[in-house]
């Protein structure tokens, strides 16, 4: 009887086997290990490294300057809008609807918008407005004029009318005072508020002044010596270009120093109609706040004495040579030789002739 062969059985593995214990490392292994990775840099090779870092780092530069940009651009554009928009808006304002506000003159005294053309010159839209609300704000305040009813709105095409040619003239004047080289200087102007304020033309003190000027003119006293430099000019330009009213004061002048009868001379060379049959005496008593009279007439006669002859004096509209007849510091009567200077029109005629004034607005 065979015996039965026994199968050799091998020995099964397990599907995992223990990984080995790992030996903990030291720490110079691991700084060994982390050193490995990190590129050596030399004095040869710090350029390159120096390039790869700041390339790393342009990624993220690059897309916040695009992004600087493209706010730029945005509010440049944006502002560029407004502006536009605003331009519109003054344009429309003031040529279409000629509007007098106090924000759209405030607008004319920055932006030189211009309102018609003089010749060669340009006239500004704030010196049209300046002139113009004057006449407004007199109106409103003194006179309680609605501008909106039929009589107010004709009164005010009046007013926009007169405002447009005194511009113009005050342009051709301007002309006229560069080409002859006339100049009105501050301190003239200061003299001239002097002589008004001392006759109590404009109240007696500083606080009145201001008021009275704001209240009829809607003027600071900056806006009033403003109009009166430019009157001032219109005066010194017709004096210098009206040579034969200058030559007949000077006439008169000589023959009353040479003894003439100065109310036999008035009666034959005075300008004053209302004067000259009573050899140019005035018919009442003269004060030193008379306001019939120029100021700077007033301002002379209080300086003679009773049979004195002034000089020549030059009033902005005419030459006077005056005598004081009698007396005192507070009244006195006193006799004029006036010799009237021609309108400034004469002289600003021909400019307007040779080439017309062109104006931007319908009136």
């Amino acid at each position: 009887m065979k015996k039965p062969k026994l199968k050799k059985l091998k020995p099964r593995l397990p599907k995992s086997l223990p990984r080995p214990l790992r030996r903990a490392k030291g720490a110079e292994e691991r700084v060994a290990e982390a050193l490995q990775g990190v590129p050596r840099i030399t004095n040869e090779t710090v350029a390159e490294h120096r390039e790869a870092v700041l390339g790393s780092a342009r990624k993220y530069i690059y897309p916040l300057q695009h992004s600087k940009h493209r706010v730029v651009r945005t509010s440049l554009a944006l502002l560029a809008i407004v502006l536009i928009a605003f331009f519109v808006f003054c344009v429309t304002a003031l040529y279409r609807f000629q509007t007098t506000s106090g924000f759209m003159y405030g607008v004319t005294q920055i932006i030189p918008f211009p309102v018609a053309k003089a010749g060669p010159s340009w006239v500004s839209y704030e010196s049209y407005l300046f002139e113009l609300r004057r006449n407004m704000h007199y109106y409103q305040t003194q006179q309680a004029t609605n501008f909106s009813n039929k009589n107010g709105a004709a009164l005010l095409k009046r007013l926009r009318e007169q405002a447009m040619a005194q511009v113009i003239q005050d342009a051709y004047v301007e002309q006229l005072a560069n080409s002859d080289h006339v100049t009105v200087t501050s301190q003239a102007v200061d003299n001239q508020v002097v002589l008004v304020r001392d006759e109590n033309r404009l109240g007696s003190s500083d606080r009145v002044f201001k008021e009275v000027l704001n209240e009829f003119w809607g003027w600071n006293e900056a806006d009033f010596k403003r109009e009166l430099g430019q009157q001032l000019l219109q005066q010194a330009v017709v004096a210098r270009l009206d040579i034969a009213t200058n030559d007949r004061a000077q006439a008169a002048q000589k023959q009353l120093i040479a003894g003439a009868d100065f109310a036999t001379l008035a009666t034959a060379v005075s300008d004053d109609a209302a004067t000259k049959a009573n050899g140019g005496a005035y018919g009442t008593a003269i004060t030193p706040v008379t306001t019939s009279l120029a100021p700077a007439i007033t301002a002379e006669l209080f300086q003679l004495k009773p049979g004195q002859i002034s000089g020549i004096v030059n009033t902005g509209y005419t030459l006077e040579i005056l005598k004081v007849i009698d007396g005192n510091s507070q009244s006195l009567h006193a006799a004029h030789i006036q010799f009237t200077f021609q309108p400034i029109s004469k002289y600003i005629n021909p400019l307007h002739a040779k080439e017309k004034p062109h104006q931007f607005i319908k009136i």
